[in-house]
């Protein structure tokens, strides 16, 4: 029987051949989203008004492929990957000034809106050379000498385009812009699985790409305990709704229901009453929301009152690694993140890699989500993958699946 299909190990292990596709499909995939955004914000010549949670359309294009010069075709170090010095002095741009521009670590978010940017088709240019030489410079790397450190780079800016994608995905949706075909599965009907004690083991392997959040192996001891076999779904949470859920003061956190207060909301973003039915704006319209799919653009302060009503809690992040190692086909996930109860925070002997500004600035601020989202390319959904954000964002396509409350978590965290 051959193995079943495993995209985001591929990834993780792919050789430079394999790594070119890959690279070249990021690519397409950003210019064509890029295009939709041309289309819907034509009137405004790409402009958007100021958020938090969204960054310049045009910015975005231009530090996506700032991001991948700068670490491969710039880097002189780029050949010692985790090992290289972050601080090296880098070639010179083939554009002068892009590192003001484009350099996140260095430009202040409000402050993206403010820059004179290249025009759209400038970038379109910089970004068609900027592939050719990080291909040219793949291709020249002997298959004798394509370890894990000479690909490092590589794989990373292949990892960040696909997560800058998906943020397009939801910054279109923000904006209410038209992206055909996006919306999750459904997951089969959800019922529990549990599972015994066990010292579950974290951290990814050394060999491949790991990000340096996840490096650190360590043990974990589990407590038996009872998990959704799927996320909470659009008709359990919005019984949660109909039942005053949003006026309901005790069911939510001093911080969730502050942010509830201050958000205004008596239900979750992009929904609205429409008579009987419950409907959802999505990329230029409303639909019925259909109970099967996976409730989602919910915050963790959404989830956590949820929970508090439902009597069951949000699992742990080890515990969710756990339960999709050891439930097999029974554990459904990918459809949206899923928020853990736990704090982001470094593995032991947590050591950070040159991206300096990916992981360690949000350490004790941040709550781990696990899984992916229908808007997750296939290569970014590995197990042991740790995304994060604050608990307030709404914006992404996050949900959560529950655990029996009866089993205290804290032998897992």
């Amino acid at each position: 029987m051959p193995p079943i299909p495993n995209p985001a190990h591929d990834a993780r292990h792919a050789d430079r051949h394999a790594l070119r596709d890959a690279l070249v499909d990021a690519r397409r995939r950003t210019l064509a989203t890029f295009a939709a955004y041309e289309a819907g914000l034509a009137q405004s010549g790409l402009a958007v008004p100021y958020s938090a949670q969204l960054n310049p359309p045009l910015w975005e294009l231009g530090h996506v492929g700032w991001f991948q010069d700068w670490w491969i075709a710039r880097n002189p170090q780029r050949a010692l990957g985790a090992a290289a010095d972050p601080d090296a002095a880098r070639v010179a741009p083939r554009r002068s000034g892009v590192d003001a521009m484009f350099d996140s670590g260095r430009i202040a978010h409000r402050d993206r809106w403010a820059l004179a940017l290249p025009s759209p088709d400038a970038l379109r240019d910089d970004l068609m050379q900027g592939l050719q030489q990080t291909l040219a410079l793949l291709d020249a790397i002997d298959d004798s000498d394509a370890r894990d450190a000479a690909l490092y780079f590589f794989r990373l800016c292949l990892f960040h385009e696909d997560m800058h994608h998906e943020a397009a995905v939801y910054m279109a949706q923000h904006l209410d812009l038209a992206l055909a075909g996006r919306g999750p599965d459904a997951h089969p009907a959800s019922a529990s699985i549990a599972l015994p004690a066990v010292q579950h083991v974290s951290g990814a392997p050394e060999t491949g790409f790991a990000f340096d959040n996840e490096l650190g192996r360590h043990a974990v001891e589990l407590a038996a305990f009872e998990i959704d076999a799927a996320p909470v779904t659009w008709g359990a949470y919005l019984r949660f709704v109909e039942a005053g859920g949003y006026e309901t003061r005790c069911c939510w956190s001093d911080d969730g229901w502050a942010w509830l207060q201050a958000q205004g909301l008596h239900a979750p973003r992009y929904l609205r009453r429409h008579g009987d039915l419950w409907q959802r704006r999505g990329f230029g319209n409303w639909a019925d929301v259909d109970a099967a799919l996976p409730a989602m653009n919910l915050s963790c302060f959404e989830a956590e009152a949820w929970c508090a009503w439902a009597g069951r809690r949000l699992p742990t992040e080890a515990e969710w690694e756990s339960a999709a190692e050891r439930g097999g086909d029974g554990h459904a996930w990918g459809q949206v993140w899923e928020w853990t109860a736990s704090t982001f925070a470094p593995y032991p002997d947590f050591a950070p890699h040159p991206y300096r500004d990916y992981s360690q600035p949000w350490f004790g601020t941040r709550r781990v989500l696990r899984g992916g989202s229908f808007a997750t390319h296939a290569r970014m959904k590995h197990v042991r993958y740790r995304n994060f954000y604050t608990p307030d964002r709404n914006d992404i396509y996050a949900g959560f699946r529950t655990c029996a409350a009866d089993a205290s978590p804290a032998a897992a965290r």
